[in-house]
């Protein structure tokens, strides 16, 4: 057995998912759709099953039922932007070998954030599909800087020198957006609140703006898997496999930059789930990536929905974004991946 085939054939075996796989898949989804269903009927006014059916039959004449009618465009937001950025973070954790990737530490939600505050600020952008497509560049142009720098020096890219890079930059980019809002009063309020991260604003018309890119990002993500599996073998073998691991590592990573993009577009910065889904994902499927992206996928749009319901729950008769949510449950969680044993290379 050659070098490159001993560790492939090993790491396959420790790859291969346990079983019961599709099973679980199938009850996380279940959990999905429960929490769909708390979406629609729990807020700062309980609705009733009747009131819902008349909402979905197009028939709104009740206060109750136009709530329902806002709440419905709302959770299909959280749920899929929830399924990209767990997605993303699993990508990212993959393509940098870094179990602290995630778009919110390593700056890349922020980048985003920043090029859409600026092309509000200074170019006058109203578009909303404009959005989508500054908040993509910006996006990328903050992955690729922050892996430049947490490449730099000895030992390439580490896990610690890409979450103290992401940790500066996200600083960084987040005192130039107050530069770029504070002196435009105009904007200052409708910047500030979409900073936070939420989903209340969501419409069928905001979804069906950004659905496309996020098709493409999960699909090019989904493609991406096998190149995932063999990249976690370490540059050497995957080159030694036929894998252009330039290539593999490019074309993965613009399928999580497209997907962070587009969702912070639309629902603003929100961190920490690209973290917390695919680290439990791993608990229930393993490390196969062909397995994990699904889950993750599904899994983050149960958390986000989660955290949604949560956020109308706790603060009745207001609301608490799904940003503060999000950050309140993955910060100790951040602080756990660290403290754990040592922080290690996936």
């Amino acid at each position: 057995m050659t070098a490159h085939a001993a560790p492939a054939a090993d790491t396959a075996r420790r790859r291969r998912p346990p079983r019961g796989t599709p099973l679980w898949l199938l009850a996380l989804s279940g959990v999905l759709v429960a929490l769909a269903a708390a979406s629609v009927t729990v807020g700062s006014r309980d609705v009733e099953w009747a009131d819902v059916l008349a909402a979905l039959s197009g028939s709104v004449e009740g206060f109750d039922q136009a709530a329902v009618a806002k709440r419905i465009p709302r959770t299909l937001l959280a749920a899929a932007a929830g399924a990209a950025l767990g997605v993303a973070g699993a990508v990212m954790q993959g393509v940098t070998r870094n179990p602290l990737a995630d778009p919110g530490i390593l700056g890349v939600n922020m980048g985003a954030s920043l090029a859409v505050a600026s092309g509000i600020g200074y170019f006058g952008l109203t578009s909303a599909s404009a959005y989508t497509w500054v908040a993509i560049a910006g996006a990328g142009a903050t992955a690729v800087f922050v892996y430049a720098i947490g490449s730099m020096g000895r030992g390439g890219a580490t896990p610690l020198k890409l979450a103290l890079a992401g940790a500066a930059t996200s600083a960084a980019l987040a005192s130039s957006i107050s530069a770029v809002v504070l002196p435009r009063g105009d904007i200052a309020d409708s910047v500030r609140s979409w900073q936070i991260g939420g989903v209340g604003g969501g419409t069928f018309d905001s979804i069906g703006r950004v659905l496309p890119f996020l098709a493409v990002g999960f699909l090019v993500c989904l493609l991406s898997a096998r190149w995932l599996n063999l990249l976690a073998l370490g540059d050497d073998v995957a080159a030694g496999l036929g894998t252009r691991v330039a290539i593999a590592r490019t074309t993965s990573a613009f399928g999580a930059v497209v997907l962070c993009g587009a969702t912070t577009a639309v629902t603003g910065p929100i961190g920490f789930v690209g973290l917390v889904v695919p680290h439990v994902c791993r608990l229930l499927v393993g490390v196969d990536h062909r397995w994990l992206l699904p889950f993750s996928a599904v899994g983050g749009a149960a958390l986000l929905t989660a955290a949604d319901v949560v956020g109308r729950v706790v603060a009745r008769p207001g609301e608490v974004d799904v940003g503060i949510v999000t950050a309140l449950v993955g910060g100790p969680f951040f602080i756990y991946i660290v403290r754990r044993q040592k922080v290690r290379d996936l």
